[in-house]
């Protein structure tokens, strides 16, 4: 969806615009480019060009309201009640929302309109509202800068989810920008556009002010209340920079407030396995291809029961880790739950009841909470204990050192918190403050005594309308609360006549259908009432808001919500371990790569979703010892090459993530670069074709690859005619192999490959199992060792749905081109590939292109069968075969 920003309409002056318009274009000139949500009542209103655009993208109604320069004013509003539905459609489509709220109480005898001011500014990447936001997924607001006066690398990168307040910076070339973006997912970058690819264009702020050093160092000092930028670390110029761009973006769109911020945190990218878009894109870590999250290795895997934990268990994921000592870490933390399974039985109880301290913890430092978020850090906090209580049973024995810090963290952090919590808290909590009954009975002496009041003089109102009902003689009085008289006695038009003759009554207003009246009794009775309930409003927010406080004084708190999400993670880990095909990796700095019955996890979970119980996923080996680590993948499509190229993947990212994979043993050597270019797919917005993006792929894997990477690639060269690509896929295999000496697969088509096994010594081949019967093709979905010699690519045209006589018209070709007929560069001349000898007469005459002996069709037959696992008609059809081979 392109970025939309609003184009209003405005007139051309302000001048004879009445004293709410006046305001209303006052607030609109502070932000020109949002939609401007003016309140109004009950509603939020817009007007001019932000009424047509909105009126359009939300299918509302456009109405119009007074007149301005001649001309109707347009309008349309949203209730406030349901405003967060509409805000969300808007913040999807890419519009930006600044929120006018009235900021002052009317006082009697007031005139003019109540005074608004912009309390907020709404962009996708400055959300904290839970109706707003993907509970399993960071918010990320990201920009970017250079020094300033310097155009040149590194850039400066930082980046906040304001719905949590954790702040990263990172240092990096221009070059990386693009994984770095696909990596974060960015929902806003703060940029000059230049900088951005264009598939990111969408998403950006357009930023080109950037503040001198002194200027940025500044913000930042103030933004975290220390004397000088040394305290919070050492930073470089173009971090400093583009972390002063968000901390100036962020305060502008909360008004001038910044919410509770962690410490900038500088990362490195030493520490993190690289990958480039191409290959986040192929693998389906976060986001399938399709852009949902159903097939993806995210949610194959994912047993959390927190939304901290999920969100963290992604992050894990998108940034495997070349920290050898983290992924140990990490490992011996599951590891050990997984050992100690009524714990983590009870573990998991516990996590499935903590609500999502983190961003409850962002509203409430925006100066919005909910009573909800202040339950939400009581109820975290119980599970914190719950979670010491759970642990303390096993305090001498040997624990990990992961999962005895987040005991450590957890244990006795903010009781004093906790206690202040659970008294000041009601038990049944209203939705917000402004319903009452936040605070608890007994919390204030004060605050119980106001209420007091205020309900004993309701209860007076009741007895009151009783006693007047049978003084006067009519049934039907009530006595009612009115918005602009207060409480008054209520009663129909045609019993309103017979009551004005009482002088104690005083008539306050008539309808058509009803009469009010008032009494001295009752005015002072709507006095008391109305002082009361002013006074417990007041004081009761005055609690919340001192709870609040004591809230945010709690540091703490950051380091618990963390604590909780490393646990869910290792929970959720430990889960997927007791499913008894998953194995803990050995992961070491060795260039060791071992694989044992590996499978791809996506494929596997979306079997066993599917229930088939006569199919089941095929596992297979992988094997790239350094003394062969380029292996030569043949065989048919369909046969499973790309399952086999993207499990292998999968399982490096889930092994430096740090959790189980998918295998009943591995051993990998700490792996810096993966590179996986499997599928084809053009890129026409940007006038590329399939084959331009092969190659552009495959460049950027010639030109970053080293010997700890690991390189999976399928059917390059494909995209162009067969001797180009032959010749550009014999360059690039003998580069893997030679020049670069990367760990890699190398699936092709092209089985004129096999013949640089004698010339490379440290490639090996292997191919995907098929077996032939009785004019079909079985395919096995096995990897095993040698060459393919043919690609059965008539097979699957058939089962593709190919007409028949085309299939048939085909394979007559087929058998003329491989027996020399037909040149289609010169019909005279039989076919030659240059790179290759020509074979021997002697060698021809033996090949006959390559047809087996009778014998050897047998052994093959033979070879490939599995009697255990076939049925009686199976084993029956099986021996008819087996008979027709040896006529």
């Amino acid at each position: 969806m392109p970025k939309i920003s609003a184009s209003p309409a405005l007139p051309s002056s302000a001048d004879k615009a009445t004293p709410t318009m006046a305001q209303w274009f006052s607030l609109k000139s502070q932000e020109p480019d949002a939609l401007l949500f003016f309140r109004m009542g009950d509603f939020y209103e817009l007007f001019f060009g932000d009424a047509e655009t909105a009126a359009i993208a939300l299918d509302i109604t456009l109405t119009h309201r007074g007149i301005h320069e001649e001309k109707p004013i347009p309008m349309c509003g949203v209730p406030v009640g349901t405003a967060q539905v509409y805000l969300s459609r808007l913040i999807r489509r890419g519009f930006r929302v600044a929120v006018a709220e009235q900021t002052e109480t009317p006082k009697k005898g007031q005139k003019g309109p109540l005074r608004r001011d912009i309390v907020r500014v709404i962009t996708p990447g400055t959300l904290t509202e839970d109706e707003l936001l993907d509970a399993g997924r960071a918010n990320i607001l990201l920009a970017i800068s250079t020094p300033p006066g310097r155009r040149k690398t590194p850039l400066g990168a930082a980046w906040i989810d304001i719905s949590t307040g954790s702040v990263e910076t990172l240092s990096q070339p221009n070059t990386t920008l693009l994984e770095l973006l696909a990596r974060l997912d960015p929902s806003e970058i703060l940029a000059d556009p230049t900088l951005i690819p264009s598939e990111y264009h969408e998403r950006v702020t357009p930023s080109t002010a950037r503040p001198s050093l002194q200027q940025a160092s500044s913000t930042i000092s103030e933004a975290y209340g220390v004397a000088q930028l040394d305290a919070l670390g050492d930073f470089p110029e173009e971090q400093i920079s583009a972390c002063a761009i968000l901390l100036n973006y962020v305060r502008r769109s909360q008004a001038g407030r910044l919410p509770r911020l962690s410490p900038p945190i500088p990362q490195g990218l030493g520490n993190i396995m690289g990958f480039d878009p191409a290959t986040r894109y192929s693998l389906d870590i976060i986001r399938s291809r399709d852009g949902g999250t159903k097939h993806t290795l995210f949610k194959s895997v994912n047993h959390t029961q927190t939304a901290a934990g999920t969100r963290l268990l992604a992050r894990w994921l998108s940034t495997p880790v070349t920290d050898l000592s983290l992924i140990q870490n990490r490992q011996e933390g599951w590891s050990w739950l997984h050992h100690h399974h009524d714990l983590t039985a009870s573990l998991r109880q516990i996590l499935k009841q903590t609500p999502d301290c983190s961003r409850s913890l962002g509203r409430i430092s925006s100066g919005r909470p909910l009573p909800r978020d202040l339950a939400a850090v009581r109820d975290t906090l119980r599970s914190a204990n719950a979670i010491t209580e759970a642990l303390h049973p096993l305090r001498n024995s040997a624990i990990p050192g992961m999962i005895r810090s987040i005991g450590a963290t957890l244990y006795g952090r903010a009781d004093t918190l906790l206690e202040r919590l659970e008294s000041g808290l009601s038990p049944e909590l209203p939705a917000k403050i402004e319903d009452g009954g936040v605070i608890a009975t007994g919390f204030d002496t004060e605050l119980d005594t106001l209420r007091d009041l205020r309900d004993d003089s309701r209860r007076t109102l009741a007895q009151l309308q009783v006693r007047l009902s049978e003084q006067y003689g009519v049934n039907n009085l009530r006595i009612r609360h009115h918005n602009q008289l207060g409480y008054v006695i209520e009663v129909p038009s045609s019993t309103g006549a017979k009551l004005r003759q009482h002088q104690e009554l005083y008539l306050r207003q008539g309808t058509a259908t009803l009469t009010r009246f008032s009494n001295d009794e009752l005015i002072s009775l709507n006095q008391a009432i109305l002082t009361a309930s002013e006074k417990t409003s007041l004081l009761e927010r005055h609690l919340f808001n001192d709870l609040a406080k004591h809230i945010l004084e709690t540091p703490a708190l950051d380091e618990i919500a963390v604590a909780l999400a490393e646990l869910d993670v290792l929970v959720s880990c430990a889960l997927l371990m007791s499913k008894g095909s998953w194995c803990r990796p050995f992961v070491n700095d060795s260039q060791a790569f071992n694989i044992r019955s590996g499978r791809h996890p996506v494929v596997e979970a979306s079997m066993n979703q599917q229930g088939s119980t006569e199919t089941r996923f095929i596992p297979n080996h992988c094997a790239l010892p350094p003394e062969k680590h380029v292996m030569l993948l043949t065989g048919p499509n369909m046969a499973g090459k790309s399952t086999f190229l993207r499990q292998t993947a999968l399982i490096v990212i889930l092994a430096q993530a740090g959790l189980p994979v998918s295998a009943e043993e591995a051993e990998i050597g700490i792996v810096d670069r993966l590179f996986s270019r499997v599928g084809a797919a053009d890129d026409l917005a940007r006038g590329r074709s399939t084959f331009m993006v092969e190659m552009t792929e495959t460049a950027s894997i010639l030109n970053q690859a080293g010997p700890r990477s690991l390189v999976v690639v399928d059917e390059i060269g494909r995209g162009t005619s067969t001797l180009d690509g032959l010749a550009i896929a014999w360059a690039t295999l003998e580069a893997l192999h030679s020049q670069l000496g990367s760990r890699t697969i190398f699936a092709t088509h092209f089985h004129e490959l096999g013949s640089l096994l004698t010339q490379l010594p440290k490639l090996a081949a292997y191919t995907m199992a098929v077996q032939e019967w009785d004019g079909n093709v079985i395919f096995q979905h096995e990897v095993k060792p040698g060459m393919a010699h043919k690609s059965w690519g008539l097979h699957v045209a058939r089962l593709a749905g190919i007409p028949s006589f085309v299939v048939k018209r085909a394979k007559t070709l087929l058998t003329r081109l491989e027996a020399g007929q037909v040149n289609l560069d010169k019909p005279d001349t039989p076919p030659s590939l240059p790179l290759f000898e020509a074979p021997s007469p002697k060698a021809a005459s033996r090949e006959e292109t390559n047809t087996p002996s009778r014998n050897e069709t047998l052994e093959e037959a033979l070879r490939d069968l599995d009697p255990d696992s076939m049925s009686p008609r199976e084993a029956h059809t099986t021996l008819y075969h087996l008979k027709d081979l040896i006529r």
